[in-house]
């Protein structure tokens, strides 16, 4: 008897997470230092198994060291030392981008270090030869390398994941890639990449309602072609959808669609408080845990099968309480 996917996401296997090193604290950095982030070694240690890495490290440059910067083209920067310009770890650091991009293959996200010229995903400062930065910054050598081998995989930085919708938005995105990865361990059928599709309904009007569309038209033309030809695509199609950060608009206009689902089995009170709550988390009065949390007190009460599937109801841990402060 298969799970229903909004169950708390504890029940599986902890999903695993490439991190900066220096974000967990290991002392690693340029000048012997490290970056700690709290919200990783405190707040979400106990929901993912976090996979450490520090490129600058492992391709010898020592601790301490020198510290390195982007020159050059912004698009194709160059990995230079600080004090001494002909030391260049471009293509080392490169190479085990690639490296380790398919030694973690088993990850469903990567969190990164911001700013850095090895780890850095955007605005990472790239230097003229005049030594003034660019208006336009690079992205990091290792981050790069690595990302260009896994393109659908949810990354993000540290820093941006205090923004509590980049935060929410991202972890949505790691259990989604977590039970992707899932279905096509078990096997890609026709009916799977329906039913996968299906509960992540609301979910995906939530984000992005016009790709939602496009992708069930994109399942729809399968006809009895191989599925495993169209899964590819689906999938990259549905983790650019989910990157989208939803919008009170749009948790609003899901928030109404759920509610249709109890309008045989509710009293008028009931429905008007609903209303209510949903008229006060669009205008900014509370979170979006206080109409969620109203409408699965109702449905606790009056158990809709197709709605018990939907992912939106829960997309990751509730004790993460992501869902709080958005």
């Amino acid at each position: 008897m298969s799970t229903p996917a909004h169950q708390p996401p504890e029940q599986s296997p902890k999903p695993k997470l490439g991190v900066s090193a220096c974000l967990m604290g290991v002392e690693v950095r340029y000048n012997g230092g490290h970056k700690e982030s709290h919200l990783l070694t405190r707040a979400l240690h106990e929901y993912f198994d976090f996979v450490p890495a520090c490129p600058e490290v492992a391709i010898g440059m020592g601790i301490p060291r020198e510290a390195i910067r982007l020159v050059g083209d912004p698009e194709h920067p160059q990995a230079v030392g600080s004090v001494r310009a002909d030391l260049n770890v471009t293509q080392p650091l490169a190479d085990y981008g690639a490296h380790m991009a398919e030694e973690m293959s088993d990850i469903c996200g990567y969190i990164f270090m911001q700013k850095s010229p090895s780890c850095g995903l955007e605005r990472v400062k790239v230097y003229r030869d005049n030594g003034a930065p660019f208006d336009a910054g690079g992205r990091g050598i290792y981050a790069q390398a690595f990302c260009a081998r896994h393109p659908n995989l949810p990354v993000e930085e540290d820093g941006r994941l205090n923004d509590p919708v980049l935060r929410e938005n991202f972890i949505t995105r790691v259990y989604a890639y977590a039970a992707w990865q899932q279905l096509v361990k078990v096997g890609v059928t026709r009916r799977a990449l329906t039913e996968f599709h299906s509960r992540y309904k609301y979910q995906l009007m939530a984000n992005d309602p016009i790709q939602y569309k496009a992708l069930g038209n994109l399942l729809g033309n399968i006809g009895r072609g191989d599925p495993n030809d169209i899964a590819p695509r689906y999938f990259s199609d549905l983790m650019s959808a989910l990157k989208k950060p939803a919008t009170r608009r749009t948790h609003t206009n899901v928030l109404q669609h759920i509610c249709g689902y109890l309008r045989e089995t509710i009293s008028t009170a009931d429905k008007q408080e609903i209303q209510t709550v949903i008229g006060q988390y669009r205008q900014g009065i509370v979170p979006l845990v206080v109409p969620l949390t109203l409408l699965k007190h109702h449905f606790r009460q009056h158990p809709d099968p197709y709605i018990a599937l939907q992912v939106y109801l829960q997309p990751h841990p509730e004790n993460l309480s992501l869902r709080n402060a958005i």
